[in-house]
């Protein structure tokens, strides 16, 4: 069995990766650091894996284990790594911002590759050190990465996009306790989200990649506006989000190219029917469907925040890299009801 390490577990990610890796074949668990939480059980801060696990926390690291997880507060995941070191062949995959930007992708000799298998699988598979991208984030670029490649991406974007309260983090807060997230709804950080920045770099960067391929060079392309306003919703996990641009293609031909540019993407699918938020909470899964109404392409895309929006994502490119199958251990399915 393969030994992986969780830097931080007592969090939701944390929590999802411990159930995610307690029930992966090829993986065992070699410890979970808490710097709060050492000595007690796992199942102290995570109540349902009572009965499934008898790790506990700890304050010490096995720096030579194959994989290593860290689910940290962002800001923190480069301080950790400074302070303890792991194996030269140990494998990192950061759930924080730390390294998504391509300026701060290199640190103490690591350079850490965007971890979004449906777009950048082949280096994935060849890397050692994986930025996890942001929920949001996933979820709006499988929602525009065909056009961006398809250099379809021209006009400004409209968003909407509508996350649970877990993607606020465990800690409570105003806008995340119960009293004031039940029966309410509201937006935050308008236009200013911070999961736009790696949005704008990898959409700028397929947009290039895929100019470079028609025209034989690298010409300056420039990404269109997007214009996002996230919203809190008065559920705990999932994000659903709709985005809105001009397209002058038919519906059938969008639908073509979403197709073919997700056929072998085992997780992100499209639906020909509207899809609900429901269908891909508990799940690893990205469903998208897409309506035109007169000039304006709608897409709709949905996940789980928590899943493929982080931990699940995290263990998909665990997989990639360690040379799995991309779907070991996340064979989770959503619900209807």
């Amino acid at each position: 069995m393969i030994k992986v390490g969780i830097i931080g577990g007592s969090g939701y990610t944390g929590g999802e990766l411990i159930r995610l890796l307690i029930n992966h074949p090829a993986v065992a668990i070699d410890f979970v650091y808490s710097t709060t939480k050492a000595g007690q059980k796992i199942s102290q801060a995570h109540p349902d894996l009572l009965g499934c696990s008898e790790l506990e926390f700890t304050g010490h690291i096995n720096p030579a284990v194959r994989v290593v997880f860290l689910c940290l507060g962002h800001g923190h995941s480069k301080a950790f790594l400074s302070q303890h070191p792991f194996s030269k062949d140990t494998i990192t995959i950061d759930l924080s911002t730390d390294f998504r930007s391509l300026k701060n992708s290199e640190f103490l000799g690591k350079k850490f590759v965007y971890g979004l298998p449906e777009k950048n699988k082949s280096a994935i598979e060849n890397a050692q050190h994986i930025a996890n991208p942001g929920c949001f984030a996933t979820a709006l670029q499988l929602a525009l990465l065909p056009l961006a490649s398809a250099q379809k991406l021209i006009h400004p974007v409209h968003i909407n996009g509508t996350t649970g309260s877990t993607g606020a983090g465990v800690m409570p807060t105003e806008t995340t306790h119960y009293s004031w997230r039940d029966n309410n709804l509201s937006w935050y950080k308008a236009f200013d989200h911070q999961h736009l920045g790696e949005v704008s770099e990898q959409l700028k960067q397929a947009l290039h990649q895929s100019a470079a391929v028609v025209e034989s060079k690298k010409p300056e392309v420039e990404l269109p506006a997007l214009y996002f306003i996230p919203q809190r919703g008065n559920f705990t996990r999932g994000i659903f989000a709709t985005l809105y641009t001009q397209y002058q293609g038919s519906l059938e031909e969008a639908i073509s190219l979403y197709e073919e540019f997700y056929k072998d993407a085992p997780f992100t699918h499209i639906s020909k029917a509207p899809i609900t938020l429901k269908q891909v909470v508990n799940s690893n899964q990205c469903h998208l469907q897409l309506h035109k109404h007169e000039n304006q392409l709608l897409l709709t895309v949905a996940i789980d925040n928590l899943l493929k929006g982080a931990s699940g994502q995290a263990v998909q490119n665990m997989n990639l890299v360690l040379g799995l199958e991309e779907t070991l251990g996340l064979q989770l399915k959503g619900t209807a009801f």
